[in-house]
């Protein structure tokens, strides 16, 4: 199936495109989910995913803030996504979101808030990487906002 990479859009109210996370987002000052609002759902969509993940994060793999999956194609407003959808494992095993918290002085970071058009539904509550390996085919369309965030 082809991609389409035009219609669908993930933002925020907290923070511009690769504009700083505020303080209370991050996970030892606050803990805050960003708001994010999805829109431009493409036709045929039976279920979104978001994923925020930092690559910059000083492990093989980066890290993953937040899995969630089950999120209602009609959904725009995702304030509400850590009560209502089903939560996959962060990086640190948590079925929560945990914000940036880079290690002091190992400067900018980068916190891609994914989401995901699929045409199926996700079963269980995968990692991102269990969610990229069995999912990636069924991806209908997917966009993302970057955030910044350093500890000084």
């Amino acid at each position: 199936m082809p991609l389409n990479i035009k219609d669908l859009k993930i933002t925020s109210s907290d923070f511009e495109p690769l504009g700083r996370l505020r303080d209370e987002h991050a996970g030892d000052k606050g803990n805050v989910l960003p708001k994010l609002t999805v829109s431009g759902v493409p036709a045929g969509t039976k279920e979104l995913a978001v994923i925020c993940h930092d690559p910059d994060a000083p492990l093989a793999n980066g890290f993953t803030h937040w899995t969630v999956y089950g999120i209602d194609p009609t959904a725009t407003d995702l304030s509400d996504a850590q009560e209502k959808y089903r939560v996959g494992p962060n990086g640190g095993g948590d079925k929560q979101y945990y914000g940036p918290q880079p290690p002091a002085g190992h400067g900018i970071h980068h916190y891609y808030f994914w989401v995901y058009a699929l045409d199926t539904h996700v079963e269980g509550a995968p990692t991102r990487e269990e969610f990229l390996a069995a999912y990636a085919g069924n991806i209908i369309e997917q966009n993302r906002i970057v955030g910044l965030y350093e500890n000084r």
